[in-house]
């Protein structure tokens, strides 16, 4: 059973449902230049680790059947809103201010017209690869799209992605579609993720 952390940061609310480590498998189908689209099976773990400044680090690591690591991915996921004085940075400068957030009542004086909560997310691949993404969580799913894709010089053509990612029978379902590699915007890869207990 998961039981929700009493010292939780209270922007963290909405994220509840995605808090913990995951494990489970997956299948990525992706056309490569004028190739057909080839399956191919993978296992995965994913974390959500809840941070006291409000934010949620996803770490989150891929492998191929014969255990070969495919990728990994890091980042931080937060709530979107301006920033204020309780806000470090940048850099090493502290924060100077008080919490815009005191109680969980607060939370509702940012939820967005479609009754969910505007977010982002920072992710980063060891590919040379960042993406900083905008969407919304409602409820038990998250919708994201990529604001902006950075690339070092040296790694391949990735233009735009989308993710999804909902609980659905106590399961995390997720699915990623992308452009790159000279193919618009389609699926790239889904899986299906059981939380492991503590």
């Amino acid at each position: 059973m998961f039981v929700i952390p009493d010292d939780l940061p209270i922007e963290l609310t909405p994220f509840t449902f995605l808090l913990g480590h995951w494990r489970g498998t997956g299948v990525v189908s992706y056309p490569v230049n004028d190739s057909p689209a080839v399956e191919i099976e993978f296992s995965q773990t994913m974390s959500f680790l809840p941070h006291e400044n409000g934010k949620l680090e996803f770490i989150a690591e891929a492998k191929d059947s014969s255990g070969k690591l495919i990728t990994q991915e890091r980042g931080f996921w937060m709530l979107s809103r301006p920033d204020s004085e309780a806000d470090p940075g940048p850099g090493l400068l502290p924060s100077s201010g008080e919490p815009l957030l005191t109680v969980r009542e607060d939370l509702e004086l940012w939820r967005n017209a479609k009754g969910g909560f505007d977010i982002e997310a920072l992710i980063i691949q060891p590919t040379g690869v960042a993406e900083l993404y905008f969407g919304q969580i409602k409820g038990a799913r998250v919708d994201i799209g990529t604001d902006a894709v950075m690339r070092s010089p040296n790694a391949k053509e990735y233009s735009a992605a989308q993710r999804m990612f909902g609980l659905v029978e106590g399961a995390l379902l997720w699915a990623w579609d992308m452009a790159a590699l000279s193919s618009p915007m389609k699926s790239h890869a889904s899986a299906r993720l059981i939380r492991e207990e503590n």
